[in-house]
């Protein structure tokens, strides 16, 4: 892989990340206190962006692997998604936030598959195997997790200069980063819909897959993960501050989890991959949560519970970012991008949607005086993903064989 390829990836995924890192951990604390939203309608306005993944990735796949670039797809939608979130940032009450999150979501959930669409595309034309595109893979995604956390040090950093205010200050910020994103896309590696046309739609063609039994088997349980990390995203940032953990620190210290994913992404995943093999890897992804919500579950003492999260990253570098390398190893080159979008959609679509739902629920039913209980909160997510570590071992075998 050449340097030109590896920088025009890299910042390609930096700034994907980085739009979206800015205002996801810390916006429900804006809707929990400034605008005094229930943990539902919380729930509600982080859902649409999965509202958005059930139908945005597969109309985006279908539209890259036939008839539009990639890199336009992404470009249009970014800078849409950019002037949507500066509009969203003067909203304050829940019909009309819902709303204009709505119709970003829509833009936004398009880009997150193609991004890893395009970069598989690209660099399989460098590396010839599934083990090679991994390994180099690993390389670039590792810029997700640094994105996430220089986003969340510099809104830290702006909060401490300008104070919290009504936190509005995440979408503005996210909104000026997928702009430039939008800008950037013009002057990435042209990637033309590699499909000819002639055979089934690719999005049908992406559902066939699930006739393998281990495809199944994934899809299944990264909906299962997908609806219990929403425990995680839509709690995180109001329990810190429950334990002791000053507001305006709380962007800093959720970036610990991205600092393990970014240290954990060049030295974990190509090794885990390429000796321990897919059922491992995400096996071992989904056991780094279950021992994170344990020691949320303990709720005390603090410095464990902060120590924890960087399980969180260790699971998303071996799950998450491992399972989008098995899609692309399982799926034919033709329906690489609506393969992508089939996880997206299963996962980031209907797993947040019915997870956010769910965990909205779980909240309100343990908050007493305007007061969450954490411990049966979290407790929830660790039975789910006990579960879904004995699934992974009992009848997923990891084996690539397209």
């Amino acid at each position: 892989m050449s340097w030109e390829l590896y920088i025009l990836l890299s910042v390609m995924m930096f700034l994907e990340y980085a739009a979206w890192g800015a205002w996801s951990p810390v916006l429900a604390a804006r809707l929990l206190g400034p605008l005094k939203m229930t943990g539902k309608q919380t729930g509600w306005i982080y859902g649409t962006l999965f509202l958005a993944f059930i139908v945005s990735p597969l109309i985006a796949g279908q539209i890259a692997d036939r008839w539009i670039a990639t890199q336009w797809v992404l470009a249009v939608s970014s800078i849409l998604g950019g002037i949507l979130l500066f509009v969203a940032a003067r909203k304050t009450t829940f019909g009309s936030l819902f709303g204009v999150m709505f119709v970003y979501s829509l833009f936004f959930a398009a880009t997150v598959p193609l991004v890893n669409s395009l970069m598989f595309t690209q660099l399989g034309k460098v590396y010839p195997d599934a083990a090679g595109v991994g390994a180099a893979s690993g390389k670039i995604f590792l810029w997700a997790p640094i994105a996430w956390v220089l986003a969340g040090l510099l809104l830290t950093g702006w909060r401490q200069i300008k104070g919290t205010g009504d936190g509005s200050d995440c979408l503005k910020f996210a909104g000026i980063i997928s702009i430039i994103m939008g800008v950037f896309c013009c002057f990435l590696p042209n990637t033309p819909p590699p499909g000819t046309g002639s055979d089934a739609l690719p999005f049908l063609k992406a559902f066939s897959l699930i006739k393998k039994p281990d495809f199944l088997v994934f899809l299944i349980v990264s909906f299962v993960l997908a609806s219990q990390l929403q425990f995680y995203y839509l709690g995180t940032a109001q329990f810190l501050g429950d334990i002791g953990v000053e507001s305006k620190n709380i962007p800093a210290v959720m970036s610990w989890a991205q600092v393990v994913q970014t240290i954990a992404t060049p030295l974990a995943l190509g090794y885990c991959i390429n000796v321990l093999g897919f059922r491992w890897t995400l096996t071992i992804g989904v056991i780094s949560w279950l021992l994170m919500y344990l020691a949320y579950a303990a709720t005390k003492p603090k410095w464990l519970v902060i120590l924890s999260m960087g399980f969180h990253g260790i699971a998303y570098v071996l799950f998450i970012i491992g399972g989008q390398i098995y899609v692309n190893a399982v799926a034919p080159a033709d329906i690489s991008g609506s393969a992508q979008a089939l996880l997206s959609v299963v996962a980031m679509g209907l797993g947040f949607l019915l997870g956010t739902q769910f965990t909205g629920i779980i909240m309100d039913k343990f908050r007493k005086d305007e007061k969450f209980q954490w411990r049966p909160i979290y407790l929830t997510p660790c039975t789910l993903t006990f579960v879904c570590v004995i699934v992974l071992l009992c009848f997923f075998s990891g084996v690539i064989a397209k």
